[in-house]
């Protein structure tokens, strides 16, 4: 008999917990058709770019808004839209919609509470099952404090609740001060999930032309181990779903990321370099692991996580001081 994989995301029924994250692959009906084909049980599209959405001569500060006298405001901002770049956007939500029998997520790329939060609605009404808001901000401003920041976040959280009833997950960067008090914020906001951890383009430097470079690089399964922290601690603490995300190569990533408390895997670099069909085998593998260590994937998520293994301290400080002591002894 094998296992049932079913779990739930976003309050999404899922088949299983692997989903094709936002790439390439998730932009076009052909590989679309053949990620679903190959058992991902949800599929996020590729990020429309706040900066897309605008055209570039309005500030998106320009239309700031994050309270409902401010509509107005906002519905004169998205009237300056590059409606093509939407269009399109919009019709890719459509087709996948119609061409999948599973849940179809859209994703928004932004860092600012600006009236561009409107096009969340149209996603909605193209058929979206549920948003991925992707912030993705480099705060380069020396004046410009971490709980400053945070406040942007959660104004931005608030601005696409008011604006959506479709679920919100937040795709988000490790680097808060203290995360576990903004996930909580988070969901205070009405966060329905959090997607741990966000990659961002680190620049290089290119010393035969002497000038700065940028390139993405495909993740490696060492990067899941920060994830695998977080979500560790996070869960049963934290009342929204949590994805994984960021290193998931195999199967075994797959199950570490839903014993430490992960409602879903997210896949992207695996499927770019060894082609679709890792996901078969990654969704096999995890049935697979379940069924030989009799059990389900309700007894699995959450078994390793902080408020439940044997060692909760494994997670925190005292392990590294833990590991360092073993380190010297070596010597």
């Amino acid at each position: 008999m094998s296992a049932d994989l079913t779990t739930t995301y976003l309050g999404l029924e899922l088949e299983c917990p692997l989903i094709a994250s936002s790439s390439p692959l998730t932009g076009r009906l052909e590989s679309l058709r053949e990620i679903a084909d190959q058992g991902a049980a949800a599929v996020v599209l590729p990020s429309l770019f706040e900066e897309e959405v605008a055209e570039e001569d309005v500030s998106a500060e320009d239309a700031l808004w994050h309270a409902e006298e401010h509509a107005g405001e906002a519905r004169a901002y998205m009237a300056h839209v590059d409606r093509a770049h939407l269009d399109a956007y919009l019709d890719l939500v459509r087709d996948a919609k119609r061409e999948l029998d599973i849940p179809v997520i859209a994703s928004l790329n932004g860092s600012t509470p600006g009236g561009w939060i409107h096009t969340a609605e149209w996603l909605q009404e193209a058929g979206a099952d549920a948003i991925e808001l992707n912030v993705y901000s480099v705060e380069t401003d020396p004046y410009m404090s971490g709980a400053n920041v945070e406040e942007r976040l959660l104004r931005l959280v608030v601005a696409m609740r008011q604006a959506v009833s479709v679920p919100i997950a937040v795709k988000l960067s490790p680097y808060y001060t203290a995360f576990a008090s903004l996930a909580h914020r988070l969901a205070e906001a009405r966060a329905d999930g959090l997607v741990l951890f966000n990659r961002f383009v680190q620049p290089d430097v290119d010393v035969a032309r002497v000038e700065v470079s940028a390139g993405i690089e495909l993740s490696r399964r060492e990067e899941l181990r920060v994830a695998l922290r977080w979500l560790a601690l996070l869960h049963g603490r934290v009342d929204v779903s949590l994805a994984a995300t960021g290193g998931v190569h195999t199967s075994e990533d797959a199950v570490k990321a839903i014993l430490v408390g992960a409602d879903a895997v997210m896949m992207t670099s695996a499927l770019l370099r060894d082609g679709i069909g890792r996901m078969r085998d990654v969704r096999d593998g995890l049935a697979a692991w379940l069924g030989e260590n009799e059990l389900s994937l309700t007894d699995a998520r959450g078994r390793l996580s902080q408020v439940a293994c044997a060692n909760p301290r494994a997670y925190e400080r005292a392990q590294y001081v833990e590991t360092m002591g073993a380190a010297n002894a070596l010597r």
